[in-house]
């Protein structure tokens, strides 16, 4: 056939000129969309030689070769796939978003289809080569033709390309880029091997590219005839479990995250069902030194038939989870047409869903060892036989969860408000210092099965730091009855705790906020004791409530105070002093709200309020005091000061 010159489809130009100017943010990608069409044929040769080995004719080992030519500015990707031939040409080229490897997969069906996992769907990557090139010349022969209908395609990317027979023995496609003055940079084996390292190193066919030596004569590298693979053609996500050693995982963990620390725990799964993905995810020893800037971007790494396609892929993992590590690589997800970013679709869900659901999976594994006694006991006291093995390996991982913890519990708290779906299972993993215990380990769970009989309720302090939450004086009933606290010092917690009202049915109480309510933890007597002492002490409180009008909403006598004089509280569904002073702290506007003020009626300063000339002064000296108390300060420390001094005279 003669040469002949062919329109693109209607409109081809200005989509030309999408592709070059608006579709990439980086030009490197165009080698990456290259490379990986050149895969694509190859994956598609070794599908259709199942039913006709012939069509591998004399070269069944399957490659794609890059190189370059300085002198003639020209960069060259060839594959030895299924190739094209003249109408397949005109055809799949001439067509913008035409993609033959598209058609290909339209027509397979059933078992067909899960050999076939791997054939790429995009249908523009190819003109990408015009970000880097002012012409692009094809040269292709179908696998099973003759060389006589090999077929030359060439187009500077306007309206028109030619198309003609030529003579090819080689089976496969060459893609011939005459590079654009500017681009003379990917003239360079350094270069387009970094791209390759970058975005292709885990396609499973080699990559090869010329050998290069030192010329000292012409003080450059000069390119040989030998040629090398130049990645890794070598996926370990892509291998079976078994196969991959933990000192391999290990490995890869570290060239993956940078970090130098071994991670704590991984998990390797093939998923399969209406979205199948391979999932490899890792939990890190360490946190990053960003891990509360929530406007860096963070997430896995995102692969589509092993070719790199995102480094960091937040749609595929929650906020709350922004610092696992690991890959994720699909056959199917729905990308935009430049491959750069996710589009929201119900298999990005799906993905998001299912890793989020292992990386928690992974951390109740990590608890339950954590939790575990060092010898295996069973529920009748009698220790267990356990071989020396299965005793190392559980020693292994004790304290694995304690260290996560340590690193990211703060952090795994935002679940609580963000994850409704997986809300249970976060509170199980949730861990916090008690009234018994200062390490940072006692869960939900324990604390409600050392619970008193006839407690109705979890209770909890927020605070500032562990040594304010200890010495509150909310505190001090609940100390005196045994009754347990756990003590909560992240800035993040009353924000969580807000999304959690329960714990497997029992209801979750702040000690700092409503009247104390001990339940049958209270006897009848006390509470007639705490009823007639309010009942006396009534005149008294309306002097306080007239005193302290400006700073508090209430003042009453309340049981929950042995040694303190008085204590700030706040309503059972108000906002807390504290998370007010965060607030303002980060430079938030907090809700204008006043504490109520509770006092001891049996506090020997208390009782002397009545017949002192100094009422007022004393007022506003219990208030400030329980203010102190809880980690706040005035609001005029000058006047808190001048009214101690006066009283101190």
């Amino acid at each position: 056939m003669s040469k002949q010159t062919l329109s693109f489809q209607a409109e081809v130009s200005q989509l030309l000129h999408l592709v070059t100017h608006s579709l990439y943010s980086n030009p490197d990608i165009f080698l990456r969309e290259l490379v990986s069409n050149a895969s694509d044929a190859c994956d598609k040769l070794r599908f259709e030689a199942l039913n006709d080995a012939a069509l591998f004719e004399d070269t069944p080992n399957l490659e794609v070769r890059v190189a370059f030519d300085k002198d003639a500015k020209t960069l060259t990707i060839t594959d030895n796939g299924i190739g094209m031939s003249l109408a397949e040409a005109v055809e799949h080229l001439g067509t913008i978003a035409k993609s033959g490897t598209k058609d290909f997969m339209s027509r397979l069906s059933g078992d067909q289809k899960q050999d076939a996992q791997l054939i790429g769907q995009f249908g523009v990557g190819f003109y990408s080569g015009f970000i880097v090139a002012d012409k692009i010349t094809v040269e292709s022969r179908r696998a099973g033709l003759p060389a006589a209908e090999g077929v030359r395609w060439i187009s500077g990317g306007s309206g028109d390309f030619e198309v003609e027979n030529i003579e090819r023995p080689a089976r496969g496609t060459s893609v011939i880029l005459h590079l654009r003055e500017d681009k003379s940079e990917y003239l360079s084996h350094w270069k387009l091997k970094s791209i390759i390292g970058k975005y292709s190193d885990h396609i499973s066919l080699p990559i090869l590219m010329q050998k290069e030596e030192w010329d000292a004569e012409k003080s450059e590298y000069v390119q040989q005839d030998a040629w090398a693979a130049v990645n890794s053609a070598n996926a370990l996500w892509a291998r079976s479990k078994k196969d991959i050693s933990d000192e391999q995982y290990a490995e890869f963990y570290k060239n993956l995250s940078y970090d130098q620390e071994a991670p704590l725990a991984w998990s390797h799964n093939r998923v399969e069902g209406s979205t199948e993905y391979t999932q490899l995810l890792y939990i890190p020893a360490k946190a990053p030194m960003d891990l509360w800037n929530r406007d860096h971007k963070a997430g896995i790494k995102l692969y589509v038939k092993r070719v790199f396609i995102m480094d960091e892929a937040e749609a595929l993992m929650p906020s709350y989870l922004r610092w696992v590590k690991g890959v994720v690589d699909s056959a199917d997800l729905p990308l935009n047409v430049s491959r750069e970013l996710l589009q929201e679709s119900r298999d990005v869900k799906a993905i998001r869903e299912g890793n989020t659901r292992r990386v928690l999976a992974m951390l109740e594994d990590l608890a339950k060892k954590d939790a575990a006694p060092k010898a295996a006991e069973g529920a009748d006291g009698v220790t267990d036989v356990v071989s020396e093995e299965d005793k190392a390996a559980a020693e292994k991982d004790v304290g694995k969860y304690s260290a996560f913890y340590a690193e990211f519990g703060a952090v795994l708290k935002e679940g609580l408000g963000e994850d409704f779906a997986n809300r249970e299972k976060l509170a199980k993993l949730l861990r916090f210092a008690s009234t018994q215990s200062d390490v940072v380990n006692v869960g939900l769970a324990d604390y409600k099965a050392r619970m008193k009989e006839g407690q109705q309720a979890i209770y909890y302090i927020t605070a500032d730091n562990l040594a304010a939450a200890k010495n509150s004086p909310q505190l001090e009933v609940f100390r005196k009855k045994g009754i347990e606290v756990l003590l909560m010092t992240d800035r993040v917690d009353e924000w969580a705790l807000s999304h959690l009202h329960e714990f497997d049915g029992t209801p979750l109480q702040s000690v700092a906020k409503g009247a104390v309510d001990l339940g049958e933890l209270q006897d009848e007597e006390e509470k007639k004791a705490a009823e007639a002492a309010a009942e006396t002490f009534r005149p008294v409180l309306e002097r306080l409530k007239e005193s302290l009008k400006d700073k508090a909403q209430d003042v009453r006598v309340t049981t929950r105070l042995v040694d303190s004089p008085a204590c700030l509280v706040v309503e059972d569904h108000g906002m807390s002093t504290q998370l007010a002073r965060l607030l303002k702290q980060a430079g938030q506007k907090a809700p204008e709200s006043k504490p109520i003020l509770e006092v001891n009626a049996e506090h020997p300063l208390v009782k002397k309020l009545d017949a002192s000339a100094h009422f007022d002064d004393l007022a506003h000296i219990l208030f400030d005091q329980a203010l102190l108390a809880e980690g706040g300060l005035p609001e005029d420390p000058a006047a808190y000061v001048k009214r101690v001094n006066t009283l101190l005279v």
